[in-house]
């Protein structure tokens, strides 16, 4: 332990060393940059959107129309005293197929440092320093032109610590994260909240509730959901590898915890964002393996995991891909619509946040790329917009073979009027007699904020332990809202499979009294 300390203590000097010491700035053609990469066999890269159509992409999510929205920062890391907050949110598309972005808009353009955007119930929602903001297009023209704060008061101390990372759980809610150095006191219309280190929000839309699923981690930076719910994070200042996320886990650097939680892969590289390969474009020998970029080693790294009790164990696999160029910063990568995978490459030779003067010369402000991972002799998948969908085709979809259509499918009904979709709903859940789609149906339910009690009893008898935990995720979030909870949590707490109990211990906390006691 002593050793790998000692290890990554010295190449943290070495690297801000080199930062500070850098002399051969790379050359910005993307040309030269593609020629840089190194990909395993099979595999092909392609550049689907450059500067100066865009800039400094920090995060990126698609919408159901199939539409890539991003976030983009050129004042990070700080604003020049006196200039005016103009970092943006651009829509990218690519109209005729050809696997390149065709078309921009620029759906605002008056943010200061933003860190994530989410495309979802009919506008976006944007991490923007100290608040998030849900901005809409009411005319039609492309462009934002309402805002509403829906929360603030996140801390602002440092700004590579600041609230990011927006993703929309199975459950229809925002998850999102902030870092150490960040003190945050939100006020709710349900009371106070305060984080003062790093962890992971969540927020029902619906309700403005907001709540803190997780602490710990130095900065949490990407976050994914398996095919059962299950959560995972990565650090971008720990050396952790992937981290398994349950309700009040507690990791490294949480101020004033007695005990903590340590990630499944010590030793491994700071990585930032995540995604798990899926969707049959994907080749069997990658399929669910989560893939992480190394932003400050030029490459994305590869993991697959493995069950063990309630948790899980995580195997480093070779480079998904690794580039010589000096600039390429990966920092997020997300499966698209097509089935193909796409790389926010930040761009920048310099990415030391304090080691290097904020207004170094050599820090790149303009620079940036999106990147379309494609795999030789696997189809494509068909690419949707599920705007145009009517709600039967929608609960359809939730059935797809394809996660990504089953996810754009669950955010699309949200945008329906539930007087319209929830008898539908109903009908076609009550036809349903297998487990995976019992879930896909549960979580319709769930993403509408509406409990739905057959669907969870169902689940939480099935035969395979991973539903049954995915039932008792349902009930931690909805425990309050149907009669026969507690039976179904007592009779958890004696669960055959190690990772049911953890789920019913974790609703037990949700439930403070006599009977949890």
């Amino acid at each position: 332990m002593i050793a790998r300390i000692f290890i990554t203590l010295t190449l943290g000097i070495l690297s801000a060393q080199a930062q500070r010491n850098l002399s051969d700035i790379p050359d910005p053609d993307p040309e030269l940059q593609k020629a840089a990469f190194k990909l395993p066999e099979g595999m092909e890269i392609e550049l689907y959107a450059s500067d100066p159509m865009i800039s400094k992409p920090v995060q990126m999510n698609f919408d159901t129309q199939g539409r890539l929205w991003l976030v983009s920062s050129g004042m990070y890391p700080h604003i020049v005293p006196g200039a005016q907050e103009n970092d943006k949110i651009i829509i990218l598309e690519d109209t005729d197929g050809d696997g390149k972005a065709d078309k921009h808009t620029v759906f605002a353009d008056d943010l200061h440092i933003p860190t994530a955007v989410m495309p979802a119930d009919g506008g976006a929602y944007v991490a923007n320093s100290t608040e998030i903001l849900f901005l809409e297009d009411t005319d039609g023209d492309g462009k934002a032109d309402k805002r509403k704060v829906l929360l603030s008061g996140f801390g602002t101390e440092d700004t590579h610590h600041l609230v990011h990372t927006f993703k929309q759980g199975p459950d229809g809610m925002l998850y999102f994260m902030q870092s150490i150095y960040i003190h945050s006191h939100v006020e709710t219309p349900h009371g106070v909240r305060r984080l003062m280190g790093g962890g992971i929000w969540h927020f029902r839309p619906e309700t403005h509730r907001a709540e803190i699923l997780s602490k710990g981690l130095i900065n949490p930076w990407g976050l994914v959901f398996d095919d059962y719910g299950q959560t995972f994070a990565t650090d971008g200042a720990g050396g952790q590898g992937i981290n398994f996320i349950f309700p009040r886990s507690v990791f490294p650097s949480s101020p004033g915890s007695k005990r903590s939680m340590n990630g499944l892969n010590p030793g491994q590289p700071k990585l930032c964002g995540l995604e798990i390969l899926s969707g049959s474009h994907v080749p069997e020998k990658w399929q669910g393996v989560m893939i992480s970029p190394d932003f400050r080693g030029h490459r994305i790294n590869s993991y697959r995991l493995t069950p063990n009790e309630s948790s899980y164990t995580s195997a480093r696999g070779e480079d998904f891909l690794s580039s010589s160029h000096r600039a390429f910063r990966p920092v997020d990568v997300k499966m698209g619509p097509d089935g193909a995978l796409y790389i926010a490459d930040w761009y920048n030779p310099i990415i030391q946040h304090g080691e290097v003067d904020f207004r170094d010369q050599r820090r790149d402000l303009k620079h940036g790329r999106i990147w379309r991972v494609t795999f030789k002799g696997q189809n494509l998948i068909e690419k949707k917009n599920f705007a145009k969908a009517d709600i039967d085709e929608l609960l359809n979809q939730l059935l797809s073979k394809e996660r990504i259509h089953r996810d754009l499918a669950r955010t699309e009904l949200r945008t329906r009027k539930p007087a319209d979709v929830l008898p539908k709903l109903k009908a076609w859940s009550s036809r349903l007699n297998d487990d995976f789609s019992r879930l896909q149906a549960l979580w319709a339910h769930q993403s509408l904020n509406i409990a739905e009690p057959g669907l969870i009893t169902a689940l939480a008898s099935s035969g395979d332990y991973r539903y049954r935990a995915a039932a008792m995720r349902v009930i931690y979030h909805q425990h309050d809202e149907f009669s026969g909870a507690d039976e179904i949590i007592r009779k958890a707490l004696y669960d055959e499979h190690a990772q049911v109990r953890l789920w019913a211990i974790s609703c037990l906390a949700q439930k403070p009294g006599p009977m949890s006691v």
